[in-house]
């Protein structure tokens, strides 16, 4: 981009030095040209923010990719933790379970 940046001017200092036709020198006509290659990084200036704005949209689809797998992993965690809690809950319950039926013999067998 330096490298456009120094050309463009030079190649509108060389139009504008060959459309011209000599005269005698005066010191109003030196600042012409200088004015040409400030005119021609202007020009220039769109190329970089449409690559900026490029730039910008990539980053932006990339941080979007990342957010939906980020939500798809956690979504995955959530059912992995609520399948791992549902299978302690059902072995807590069939423990219970077994403990009040030993319980409800024990009663029984004593009278």
């Amino acid at each position: 981009m330096k490298k456009s940046l120094l050309v463009a001017p030079l190649i509108a200092l060389a139009l504008v030095a060959c459309g011209k036709k000599e005269e005698p020198k005066k010191e109003a006509a030196a600042p012409a040209p200088a004015a040409a290659p400030a005119a021609a990084p202007a020009a220039a200036a769109p190329a970089p923010m449409d690559a900026a704005k490029d730039a910008a949209g990539k980053a932006m689809d990339a941080a979007k990719d990342a957010a939906g797998k980020a939500v798809d992993a956690g979504k995955d965690a959530a059912k992995d933790a609520a399948g791992k809690a549902v299978d302690a809950a059902k072995d807590a319950a069939g423990k219970a379970v077994e403990a009040a039926k030993d319980a409800a013999k024990d009663a029984v067998k004593k009278p």
